[in-house]
């Protein structure tokens, strides 16, 4: 269990009199948990595309979807840092019910004013409410983990979360995005995510936002974790924000978008296991460097066909076979540098990173993309991965590799997250090497 958030008695949160929560614990006690995270996922994945789709139907210019685009992760950002301050005063439930309630409004309000200044202010505010969803989610999944469920829990979190996000992106077809009928979809899901957590037995766990490290400390001490969590960021922002316009620029149709960003996530879900089992046992650098470099090959590779729609498709699941992972990859290696009791107060700074890194690479993306034309976005994501695998061959000839032996163990992270979950991811690296290490010396 982290050191900032813990199990406590429901507080401020209301309960039923005379009927006390039940004590339920691991993946079995938190249904109500993924189903809510799974509602969440879906809605997330189809509105993102769908508002790429949409802005583009309706003319918007490309720097102005990248701005857009931008926003939301902006509002992730600022909601980050809000949404620790408001669970501490009035409790998790009433925060995730006050961030899907805005949310749900919110995606409402883009289907009926159809304009750019307007849809990067609600997606500002999107931002902000999913940052609030993410983290209520995650602190409660914190809560629910034990030394010995936190590994399965963490599983079945992150395959929610990237097959919930592929989900949404299919349900891309269920109607015309030129009408209000998405729009709508995406509200009620929003909406339900509020139904199993409010009927859930199970009792909200006390939160302490905690202390950060700051990202000059954090530099110091791992110069490649941190350029490689932006660098993560900058490919992630690019990837979720631009992704669909890029799509819809090189003429795929609505049916086939939805299966061309649906196999970026494909790529992601196959590719975490073994890449990490990869990394626990070589120098991490040598693996974050040669993902990336085979991320930026998929994307130069793809220049030259982007008219050709399987090509296309190829390309985005190798894409997010690659790039995908880099997220988690950053982590583990950032925590190989840091003490035990260094990796909670690190979480949130490497949030922030990646945040930074999720709200520029939109609107870098689209600015390439208006000089360059749509193979902008695919030059973009090469210069960025190459940037990872310069920094760290660099990086090789400035310090000796960190003993395999003692690094932390990967687990897989999402493109995004909050301080709750990196730090989760962290608990379980260290865990995890600390069993292997005991099998081993037994």
């Amino acid at each position: 269990m982290s050191a900032n958030v813990k199990t406590a008695s429901i507080g401020s949160e209301p309960a039923r009199l005379g009927a006390p929560p039940l004590p339920l614990n691991g993946v079995a006690g938190a249904w109500s948990l993924f189903l809510g995270i799974a509602f969440i996922m879906v809605a997330n994945g189809l509105q993102g595309t769908l508002l790429a789709v949409r802005a583009s139907i309706e003319g918007f210019s490309t720097p102005a979807l990248g701005l857009m685009m931008s926003s939301y992760f902006v509002g992730m950002l600022c909601g980050g840092r809000l949404a620790p301050l408001y669970i501490e005063r009035v409790g998790h439930i009433r925060v995730f019910a006050a961030c899907a309630s805005v949310g749900s409004v919110s995606i409402l309000v883009h289907g009926m004013h159809v304009e750019p200044i307007s849809w990067a202010a609600m997606r500002f505010i999107t931002g902000v409410c999913y940052a609030g969803l993410f983290i209520v989610a995650e602190s409660w999944l914190n809560a629910r983990a034990t030394n010995e469920s936190r590994g399965g829990l963490l599983s079945l979190y992150m395959m929610v979360v990237f097959g919930g996000a592929a989900g949404g992106q299919l349900l891309l077809n269920a109607a015309s995005p030129s009408g209000l009928g998405l729009f709508i979809l995406t509200s009620m899901l929003i909406s339900l995510a509020l139904v199993p957590l409010l009927l859930s037995l199970n009792p909200a766990p006390a939160f302490d936002a905690g202390t950060r490290v700051s990202i000059s400390k954090l530099y110091q001490r791992s110069p490649l974790g941190v350029v490689s969590t932006l660098g993560a960021g900058l490919s992630h922002g690019a990837i979720f924000g631009m992704g669909a316009v890029f799509a819809v620029s090189t003429g795929m149709d609505t049916s086939e978008v939805a299966w061309f960003m649906a196999a970026h996530l494909g790529g992601a879900i196959i590719s975490q296991w073994p890449i990490g089992r990869l990394s626990d046992r070589v120098d991490r650098r040598w693996v974050l460097a040669g993902v990336s470099l085979l991320a930026a090959l998929a994307a130069a590779s793809g220049a030259p066909f982007i008219e050709i729609e399987a090509v296309m498709y190829i390309m985005g699941f190798a894409l997010g076979t690659m790039a995908l992972p880099l997220y988690s990859l950053a982590i583990a290696y950032t925590n190989d540098r840091l003490l035990p009791e260094e990796t909670v107060r690190a979480a949130g700074t490497l949030v922030v990173v990646a945040g930074v890194g999720l709200s520029l690479g939109p609107v870098t993306a689209a600015m390439l993309m208006t000089y360059l034309g749509p193979e902008g976005f695919l030059y973009y994501l090469v210069f960025v991965h190459l940037g990872i695998v310069v920094f760290a061959l660099f990086r090789m000839t400035q310090r000796a590799s960190h003993p395999v032996d003692e690094q932390s163990a990967f687990v897989m992270a999402a493109p995004r997250g909050s301080p709750v979950a990196v730090a989760l991811v962290a608990e379980e690296g260290m865990e995890a090497r600390d069993e292997e290490d005991s099998t081993e010396g037994a």
